[in-house]
C-alpha cells in the first residue's frame, strides 16, 4: 500500500507472505518533504526490497516490522523500536468493489499483458481519484515489475509518527511521489496482490 499526507510526507507497506528469493518479508517505505528516502525492513536488502529499489534510497534500517490487525479495518504497523508508528483504517467503495472482482476472476495469463496492464493503470488512476498508478515498468535497480492486484480498499483514515514526527492529514502532495517508474498513489490505497519482478537473466516473484 501506499499513502501521502498533506505534509509532504510519504509512507509506503510491503507484506509478502512468500518470496522466491528466500523467507517472505516486510518493509516500510517513508519519504520525507526533502525527497529523501528511507526503507525499514525486516530482511537482508539482497532478500527484501532494497533489492529493485536499493540504488533510490538513502537509508536502509533492518529489523523487526510488527502488523497487527487492531479491529475489523484498521491495523498497527511498527518498526525501529517504536521509531515508526503507523494506525491505518481501510473501507471499500463501489469502485474498489468493481475492482476486486476485476482482480479476482482474472486468469494468469491475462496478467502477463503489459497492454492490459497499462490499461488498467490508467483506469485504475482515474477512477481512484489516486494520480498515475504504474502497474508495470522498471524499478530504479533496473528491473522490470508487473504488479497483479486481487482485492483493493482504500485508506480511510490514518496517523503516523515517525522519529518524532507527526505526518499529519492524508491527502495529496504537490508532486506525485516516484521510484524510477513505480507511482506511489495520490490516494491511499490498500492492495492484496502478486507483484513480479525480471532480474537480467532470472525473474523473482513475490506475493
Amino acid at each position: 500500500m501506499g499513502l501521502p499526507f498533506r505534509s509532504g510526507h510519504v509512507l509506503g507497506l510491503r507484506r509478502f507472505p512468500a518470496s522466491s528469493l528466500g523467507p517472505g518479508y516486510r518493509s516500510v517505505w517513508h519519504r520525507d518533504p526533502a525527497g529523501r528516502w528511507t526503507f525499514y525492513q525486516d530482511q537482508p536488502a539482497e532478500l527484501a526490497c532494497t533489492r529493485y529499489f536499493g540504488s533510490a534510497v538513502d537509508e536502509v534500517r533492518q529489523g523487526p516490522i510488527h502488523l497487527d490487525w487492531t479491529g475489523p479495518r484498521t491495523f498497527r504497523v511498527t518498526a525501529a523500536d517504536g521509531d515508526l508508528d503507523w494506525t491505518v483504517t481501510v473501507g471499500a467503495t463501489p469502485v474498489t468493489r468493481l475492482f476486486s472482482t476485476l482482480g479476482s476472476a482474472l486468469p494468469d495469463r491475462a496478467w502477463r499483458s503489459r497492454p492490459l496492464l497499462g490499461a488498467m493503470s490508467r483506469l485504475a488512476g482515474a477512477a481512484l481519484g489516486a494520480g498515475r498508478v504504474r502497474l508495470t515498468g522498471l524499478a530504479p535497480d533496473g528491473q522490470q515489475f508487473a504488479a497483479h492486484p486481487l482485492r483493493l480498499w482504500v485508506v480511510t483514515d490514518s496517523a503516523a509518527t515517525v522519529r518524532g514526527v507527526r505526518l499529519g492529514e492524508p491527502g495529496p502532495i504537490p508532486a506525485q511521489a516516484f521510484l524510477r517508474d513505480f507511482a506511489i498513489p495520490q490516494r491511499g490505497v490498500l492492495v492484496v496482490g502478486r507483484a513480479v519482478f525480471s532480474d537480467p537473466g532470472a525473474t523473482v516473484a513475490s506475493r
